[in-house]
């Protein structure tokens, strides 16, 4: 059976977006949320769970829309042993509760302009861009690869 791990199911979602910017925001990656419940990731699987339970406890945690899709497609798809599509919707409904970005056609323009002066993946600039317009002071991910 897969796991169903989520340190912040059944927590009220207004109380846990209290925190401001000042206290540090942390934008986390598809990639930290995938070994957070692939259970074939190992190490990588342990330390994704700590530090998503310092998000979880800290009320941090930040992503966008994007990363929510990329997330429950590979989850469901792409791992070893994939989530029930059920399991991966349940996780993506208490992963609601942290602030999200949902990007629009001007936020897309924004990461473009990111794109051209960073020399970034546009992916990773997008990344980039929804973390700032979040206010986040961190973004946890595996890597950023560059332009593509």
């Amino acid at each position: 059976m897969a796991s169903t791990w989520a340190p912040g199911a059944g927590l009220a979602g207004p109380a846990r977006n209290s925190t401001s910017a000042s206290e540090g925001l942390v934008f986390v990656d598809t990639n930290v949320l995938v070994y957070a419940y692939d259970t074939t990731a190992g190490e990588k699987r342990e330390r994704a769970r700590s530090r998503l339970d310092r998000l979880w406890s800290g009320a941090q945690g930040c992503l966008s829309v994007p990363v929510l899709q990329e997330f429950y497609v590979t989850v469901t798809r792409k791992v070893e042993s994939p989530l029930e599509r059920e399991t991966a919707a349940d996780l993506i409904r208490d992963l609601a509760y942290w602030r999200v970005h949902a990007p629009i056609a001007e936020d897309v323009l924004g990461a473009i302009g990111l794109q051209a002066r960073h020399a970034l993946s546009f992916w990773d600039a997008m990344i980039l861009w929804s973390a700032q317009q979040l206010g986040c002071d961190v973004l946890w991910s595996e890597e950023l690869t560059g332009q593509q």
